[in-house]
């Protein structure tokens, strides 16, 4: 016979099973496997299908009922009063191609091992609580990342995103079609009592400060651009340096400046070439078109403005003295999202409270909860990345440390549910 609990009883003791959260983790790593312990599981791919599937099919083995949306989220709802709204957990379990096995995955299934432990408990919640994936976090194949959040959210529009297209020209509507996981609930319709996502933290302060839970404090702005750069291709050889009109050139100078407008910037503000593809690609012809993405970042959205303004103007003025011409597209562009500072107040007093050490920290990377931030409080829990390593098949977080994040995830949740 299952217990309603009050605050006044919130189970100090109560821990998860981390041995059966790790055995999760594992088997949801086998599907995609690469070889170094890593994962490939691209949004909407069939390694995607067969991970939704195992999920949906633990999700339904812990009586949730499961809600498939428009663009593909799945959400897995524990009963508590109807009337009220959900506490919500989740993350996703899409990959870049060269992944690991704890980015994303860990929060969703560490919010089963949440509603497991309260199944063996006996204990109920006012609140529901809800445990949700969404579609394309990565960004990996389909662009924007956050994808299927922002829509779930209303940051994104529907329809939009149903029309996106990969590299290869397979639109996002019609892969969701062909896995079987283009849902009927709408979207832009659930509003949490609040949100907390547990995560790998994907850089190396934890570890390198001795600290073995980060409060989040939020998420740094984001800008993802793609450059199409149009030159001569002509040969390598007999072709003079001052008669060149070279698209690899423009390309290797865009990613120089890059670096060199963080370095000169400081703070938090980060750069990178992510992606360069050259035409005709061979040793002895110059290129005749480039293809690059630039990611830029920082906490600061003034600063990310002053960041994009300028490497805006050093393409324009580089262009023009290299006689090429440059097209360029917005994939993403997402303002600095602060957390709540109650719920930030709460993670780091519930891991105080479990003798586990607590560092405030904002996230260098984009994640599902600020899609949520908007719309309800929100918070977020690290715990340490080995050398600090993620986007990796190297990617490793303890299983102790995974359980510690784990834990804290439970008593948070339980804090806003009961």
């Amino acid at each position: 016979m299952s217990r309603l609990i009050t605050p006044s009883s919130a189970y100090p003791g109560l821990r998860i099973d981390g041995a059966r959260l790790s055995r999760r983790i594992a088997r949801l790593a086998e599907i995609g496997a690469i070889e170094g312990d890593g994962v490939c599981r691209l949004a909407l791919s069939d390694t995607d299908r067969e991970a939704r599937n195992l999920v949906c099919g633990w999700m339904r083995d812990l009586g949730l009922s499961v809600t498939i949306d428009r663009i593909g989220n799945v959400v897995g709802i524990r009963d508590g009063q109807p009337e009220l709204a959900p506490v919500m957990t989740g993350s996703h379990i899409d990959t870049v191609a060269t992944g690991g096995r704890f980015d994303g995955s860990l929060g969703v299934l560490a919010g089963l091992e949440v509603i497991e432990t309260l199944n063996d408990a006996g204990i109920d919640t006012r609140h529901p609580l809800a445990v949700g994936f969404f579609t394309n976090e990565e960004g990996a194949r389909f662009a924007p990342d956050m994808l299927g959040s922002g829509v779930h959210q209303g940051a994104l529009d529907l329809e939009e995103m149903l029309a996106v297209t990969d590299i290869n020209g397979c639109i996002l509507g019609a892969e969701l079609q062909r896995i079987g996981y283009a849902g009927d609930t709408e979207v832009n319709r659930l509003r949490a009592h609040c949100y907390v996502e547990l995560h790998v933290e994907q850089g190396p302060v934890l570890e390198q400060e001795g600290f073995a839970i980060g409060a989040v404090t939020g998420v740094q702005g984001i800008s993802w651009s793609e450059y199409r750069i149009t030159g001569t291709s002509n040969h390598a050889g007999t072709t003079p340096m001052h008669l060149r009109h070279d698209a690899g050139y423009l390309a290797a100078a865009i990613s120089t400046e890059a670096r060199n407008l963080a370095k000169t910037m400081g703070g938090s503000q980060v750069a990178t070439v992510g992606m360069i593809r050259l035409l005709p690609n061979l040793v002895n012809v110059i290129p005749s078109e480039a293809l690059l993405t630039l990611d830029l970042r920082n906490t600061d959205e003034s600063l990310l403005r002053e960041a994009e303004r300028h490497m805006e103007a050093f393409i324009r003025q580089a262009a023009a003295r290299e006689g090429v011409l440059v097209s360029n597209r917005k994939l993403a562009r997402f303002e600095p999202v602060a957390f709540d500072g109650d719920m930030i107040g709460l993670v780091e007093q519930t891991a105080e409270r479990m003798g586990l050490t607590c560092r405030r920290m904002p996230s260098g990377a984009g994640h599902d909860a600020q899609m949520f931030a908007p719309n309800c409080p929100t918070a977020m829990v690290f715990v340490p990345s080995r050398h600090g390593i993620s986007h990796n098949v190297t990617e490793y977080t303890s299983p102790e440390a995974l359980a510690a994040g784990a834990n804290v995830l439970l008593h948070v949740l339980l804090n806003r549910a009961i």
